[in-house]
């Protein structure tokens, strides 16, 4: 982490320095997506626009972020100290200030040293979809807070914003103003003077997330009008082929980064461009609207992280790496948390040890965001095409059994299939039904978590899944919405009762969360650029050999995912480091090597991340 990352920009621009200058080449790569989206003469009338708001947004730099920028390093962007945590601004309930300055109190109470970025969900106001349907994209929900809560957060984490690209709530003032007829909004949605207009062909091609139409009527004052709506009648998509829109949504994410945004999740972004006759995903033209993003950061904030959230087949989701120097520098890896289930439920690495084989960064300044859990739960779209079938319907019965809810979507073939499983993910490694030890629920439950952290890429954590909660279906039997099994408010007064209590669940995890995060923030060998090899030991134990970018650092790491004991036999061959003397930072415990061979003995569910002895630095035997 740099300085650059705690830096905050001036409220106010400064017009009395000199303006920025556009490199030339950079103007020419932006002018040319301009181009390529809206052809030559919209990219002539829209480029003067694009190019005052990044003069506008360099006005607001202070000298010393200028001077920090220069120094920035992109392949030091993310480190082996970052941990992000995905939270709603007012998931935690019972404190006497705002929401937002409470999560960040507790933030420093209970979570400081192992998470150093904050994922605040959408914190404006809004009218559905827990934030997700905003009417006013520009101001902080008085109900959570302030900007200066915002900004407040940002002097001491770094900061995950939402860029909800594709839709607006159907209560925000410019799909109002798109009802009253102003001129200025008439293209900023789409729209028909028929759902015919839509022809059947043609909406059988749509790729569809939800089972509801995909036009909603409404009423305005040019009569009635069928505009689309992907995700619900209350999330309007926007127009893109309008270059208005797409210069508002850059004014948008630009205002963010002033006010502490440190990475921009693009919510939803494979949806933004609708072109009829096509399933409206994964357009190019959708790629070269985020290659533009990215040149814009590039240009005015390069500190600045893309985050692409596309629950879709893995191949088609690390699409937005593009070349892995001009989409995104990460992508949600949501092939991960069903893979991780199959692993459990089944109690067998062979599925997801060939998977993660087959990860690899695109470049030395992109990666992948590992997370197990979401506000949504846990998406089945990644491992289409990496597990069959009948693996996924194996992993949805598990989960179904566990308490979890199954949300669903439209196939071409106009039947519904499996979407998404609504469920925390503590209901969905150990069930609810309490007959196991609490003890051995928690080590099952924290070697599942173990995961994200030794494979390559950024580490996450939904705030249910850090706490391990149980699924809430009083909330989601209340509001009719399956993902708010998963969307509980915690209160505080529990909460700090819970963790202050030795015994209880709530500190079980957190000593494991804290214990293991200490030892991962000091090993240069989980950089996420630093090497990875995943090798097939034994069934029973995910095993990945990581090593630092400069090569210096090595570690080999190791869960047993089964419930039984198990030992194993990892010839030093396989490894790059002719060492004999290892040492378990997790457990403090030394193994040594006989006969070229490194023999562990495993209890079920251990956790191992084995160091050369020689490669110890100062304390790390405990």
């Amino acid at each position: 982490m740099t300085d650059l990352n705690h830096m905050l920009y001036n409220q106010e621009p400064d017009y009395d320095r000199s303006l920025f200058e556009i490199p030339s080449d950079a103007r020419e790569q932006m002018f040319n997506r301009l181009r390529f989206l809206y052809g030559e003469g919209e990219a002539k009338t829209t480029m003067p626009e694009l190019e005052r708001l990044l003069k506008v947004h360099y006005a607001h730099k202070t000298p010393e972020m200028i001077e920090a920028e220069k120094k920035f390093d992109p392949e030091e962007r993310f480190t082996e100290k970052d941990l992000i945590l995905i939270t709603y601004g007012d998931v935690l309930h019972g404190g006497e200030e705002s929401p937002l300055a409470t999560l960040h109190k507790i933030a420093n109470t209970y979570a400081r040293g192992s998470v150093n970025t904050l994922h605040i969900l959408p914190f404006f106001p809004y009218s559905s979809d827990r934030g997700f349907s905003i009417k006013d994209f520009s101001s902080v929900d008085p109900k959570l807070g302030t900007w200066e809560d915002i900004r407040s957060i940002s002097s001491q984490y770094q900061l995950m914003f939402d860029g909800v690209l594709n839709h607006a709530s159907a209560e925000s003032k410019m799909f109002k103003e798109f009802l009253n007829g102003h001129q200025f909004y008439k293209d900023f949605f789409i729209s028909y003077n028929s759902p015919d207009d839509l022809t059947p062909d043609q909406r059988s091609k749509i790729f569809r997330p939800r089972t509801s139409d995909i036009l909603t009527e409404f009423r305005t004052i040019n009569g009635p009008r069928y505009v689309w709506t992907t995700f619900s009648a209350d999330q309007i998509d926007l127009n893109f082929r309008n270059p208005a829109v797409l210069m508002r949504v850059i004014e948008g994410l630009l205002f963010y980064v002033r006010q502490g945004a440190n990475m921009l999740r693009l919510d939803a972004v494979t949806f933004i461009w609708a072109e009829p006759g096509t399933e409206c995903v994964h357009l190019p033209q959708t790629h070269e609207v985020v290659k533009l993003l990215r040149d814009v950061m590039n240009t005015v904030a390069p500190g600045v992280a893309l985050i692409t959230e596309t629950n879709v087949p893995h191949e088609d989701n690390i699409s937005y790496f593009g070349n892995g120097h001009d989409e995104a520098h990460m992508v949600y890896n949501f092939a991960l948390p069903p893979m991780v289930l199959h692993t459990f439920y089944r109690e067998d690495t062979t599925a997801i040890t060939k998977w993660a084989g087959t990860l690899k960064n695109p470049s030395n300044t992109a990666t992948f965001f590992n997370m197990l859990d979401t506000h949504d739960g846990v998406g089945l779209m990644g491992v289409k095409g990496i597990l069959p079938q009948e693996d996924i319907d194996f992993i949805v019965q598990n989960a179904k059994e566990r308490g979890g809810l199954i949300s669903y979507k439209m196939t071409a073939n106009h039947t519904e299939e499996p979407y998404e499983i609504n469920s925390t993910w503590w209901n969905a490694i150990n069930g609810d039904d309490g007959e196991e030890d609490l003890t051995f629920q928690v080590k099952r439950y924290s070697a599942s978590r173990s995961i994200p952290l030794v494979i390559q890429g950024v580490p996450a954590a939904y705030i249910h899944g850090l706490l391990g909660t149980l699924n809430d279906h009083t909330l989601a039997k209340k509001t009719g919405v399956n993902r708010d099994v998963n969307r509980g408010a915690v209160h505080i007064e529990n909460l700090v009762k819970a963790l202050n209590d030795p015994q209880s669940k709530s500190a079980l995890l957190r000593k494991f969360n804290t214990g293991i995060r200490s030892i991962h923030v000091r090993q240069r060998a989980f950089h996420p650029q630093g090497d990875q090899r995943v090798l097939m030991i034994s069934p029973a134990v995910f095993t990945v050999f990581r090593t630092s970018p400069e090569g210096d650092q090595h570690i080999l790491a190791m869960t047993n995912v089964a419930n039984n004991t198990c030992s194993i036999e990892i010839p030093l061959s396989e490894l790059t480091v002719e060492e004999t003397r290892w040492f378990d930072l997790v457990n403090k415990k030394e193994w040594n090597a006989e006969n070229k061979k490194l023999s562990i003995t495993f209890k079920p569910y251990d956790v191992v991340w084995l160091k050369p002895v020689s490669e110890l630095k100062e304390g790390e035997r405990g």
